[in-house]
């Protein structure tokens, strides 16, 4: 059974500290897909999920949703919970009532980073527990996919439940929830030049391709990818 490491990140004025904290709510009216939350999340762009209760009093997470706009609108997204399971899909719809947890597993943070000094400098700014970077490494290297992508990084976060992920670009540091795909915060940082690729990891070299060929590229490229 995989181990889990925890953590947590966020950032605009709003916020005590760089990382949005995780937030309580409930589902005030519902039409269609499009869902009002009794108050909203922190910014636009956090991902919640929804918690149904049944009449026996057992609670179940029913689906993703995602804020879009800053009065607490949010939609709901078609994603599983779990990297690989057999169990089935709940099929509960979302009701007023219902409770949301807003920035779900915002405390597990991957960061990635070019280099070990910015990845050190970092983790000792913010008090958090940081997921280290040579799971991840891991995980790409064994499905060969040998540099950072949305898909790997959705499927990466399901499997180590991980809420957000912290990248290092050329001028800012930005939060990117692998659930909604987007970036919810940023602030200015200075970057090195040069930048170990794809991301700092102690490992020497991640398998690329089916032929088990070593990752190449430039860092600074592949994560301006994900935005």
């Amino acid at each position: 059974m995989r181990k889990f490491i925890l953590v947590t990140i966020i950032s605009l004025p709003l916020f005590a500290d760089f990382f949005p904290a995780t937030t309580e709510s409930t589902i005030a009216n519902t039409q269609n897909n499009t869902l009002q939350l009794s108050s909203p999340f922190a910014a636009n762009g956090m991902s919640g999920i929804v918690i149904h209760t049944y009449d026996q009093g057992f609670r179940a997470a029913t689906t993703y949703i995602v804020q879009t706009s800053s009065n607490g609108s949010t939609k709901m997204l078609n994603k599983p919970f779990m990297e690989s399971s057999n169990l089935p899909n709940i099929a509960t719809k979302v009701a007023p009532g219902d409770k949301v947890i807003g920035g779900y597993l915002y405390d597990n943070v991957l960061l990635i980073a070019p280099d070990e000094t910015t990845y050190e400098n970092i983790t000792s700014k913010y008090n958090k527990k940081w997921i280290h970077p040579d799971l991840y490494a891991t995980f790409i290297s064994e499905k060969k996919d040998g540099e950072i992508t949305k898909e790997n990084l959705a499927s990466f976060a399901r499997a180590y439940q991980i809420g957000l992920v912290a990248i290092v670009k050329k001028n800012t540091l930005e939060l990117y929830d692998p659930v909604s795909e987007q970036i919810i915060a940023q602030e200015a940082l200075q970057a090195p030049s040069q930048a170990q690729y794809p991301f700092f990891t102690r490992f020497k070299k991640i398998k690329s391709g089916w032929f088990g060929g070593t990752a190449k590229g430039e860092y600074y490229n592949n994560v301006e990818q994900i935005r």
